[in-house]
């Protein structure tokens, strides 16, 4: 069964971490590459940056944002290819999904980390 984790990137890094992941669609403020200490950088499957932008990390937007952005993971472009991409590599090693968002509820990495948890589920 895979192994996904969620953390911001400000986080320690930790042995357990696994691959990990930024997937975030721009560069966290204030860290290094060196200190991210990144398997690697998949923009891809962040949000598309008009639906970015039309969220501006409003909770008041966020159920929507999640329609919208879990409709982006299914359309089977891009941003479905990198989620089966993580899928497939947490199938044989612990994935940690990394992003940068202050706020830990109201943020695309939960809606990531969620409906790659249904893919477990089903």
């Amino acid at each position: 069964m895979p192994n996904i984790y969620l953390k911001r990137i400000y986080d320690p890094y930790d042995e357990g971490d696994g691959c990990r992941i930024l997937v975030d669609r721009l560069w966290p403020r204030g860290i290094s590459k060196e200190n991210a200490r990144l398997s690697f950088w998949l923009k891809e499957v962040a949000p598309s940056p008009d639906l970015r932008k039309w969220f501006c990390h409003k909770p008041e937007l966020f159920s929507e944002f999640r329609q919208r952005y879990i409709q982006e993971l299914g359309s089977g472009g891009p941003q479905s290819q990198a989620a089966q991409q993580i899928f497939d590599i947490a199938s044989k090693e612990p994935v940690t999904l990394l992003y940068g968002a202050k706020d830990p509820v109201y943020n695309h990495a939960i809606v990531l980390y969620e409906e790659l948890m249904n893919r477990i589920k089903n």
